[in-house]
């Protein structure tokens, strides 16, 4: 296993219709995810093209979502935006810096938090048009133009970040320092 840290850069939860999340200094979480968060709870439902027909009830393994600074300045610069990305913008409940290649975390690595909370990711969170066309609501290009939605899905392939699990409960501060334990 190796140990990396990473900085918490901000923090975020809700559950509104257009995707975002509402900026937050710390969140409380528990076992059932982020407090006040849409993706909030033990479990989900399918949606259409997963592996379990659409609707069915299944464990919820996207209790929270995370992005890296470092990989939004990617996908910024890809679109041509004349500002940067924010993790709020992105409907992430987590935005860390440090480790430049967040979104290829493997499965069971764990963020450490300095409040003993620890999460697990659980799997890579895949860009989607949804979230290209409230980038485009929200954004403008260096030339003034409005972002075009195609160009999220094919810009943030590989960079979308990754979604995981609450494994302790335990508060998670903008500002923290969190160790990230890589399995091998």
């Amino acid at each position: 296993m190796s140990e990396l840290v990473v900085s918490v850069v901000s923090v975020h939860s809700g559950d509104h219709e257009d995707l975002h999340k509402d900026s937050r200094e710390s969140a409380l979480v528990d076992a059932e995810g982020f407090p006040g968060d849409g993706h909030r709870g033990f479990t989900r439902v399918a949606w259409q093209g997963e592996k379990d027909p659409e609707g069915t009830v299944r464990r919820n393994e996207r209790q929270w979502s995370g992005v890296s600074a470092e990989e939004l300045a990617i996908i910024s610069r890809r679109m041509d935006l004349g500002r940067p990305l924010t993790a709020s913008t992105l409907g992430a409940n987590l935005c860390v810096e440090g480790i430049p290649e967040f979104s290829q975390l493997p499965r069971g690595t764990r963020l450490l938090f300095p409040s003993g909370a620890a999460l697990v990711v659980e799997e890579t969170n895949p860009p989607c048009k949804e979230m290209g066309l409230q980038v485009a609501a929200a954004y403008e290009t260096n030339a003034g133009e409005p972002a075009d939605y195609r160009l999220f899905p094919k810009h943030s392939i590989g960079l979308r970040g990754v979604v995981g699990v609450v494994d302790v409960p335990g508060l998670i501060r903008a500002g923290d320092r969190v160790v990230a334990e890589i399995p091998k």
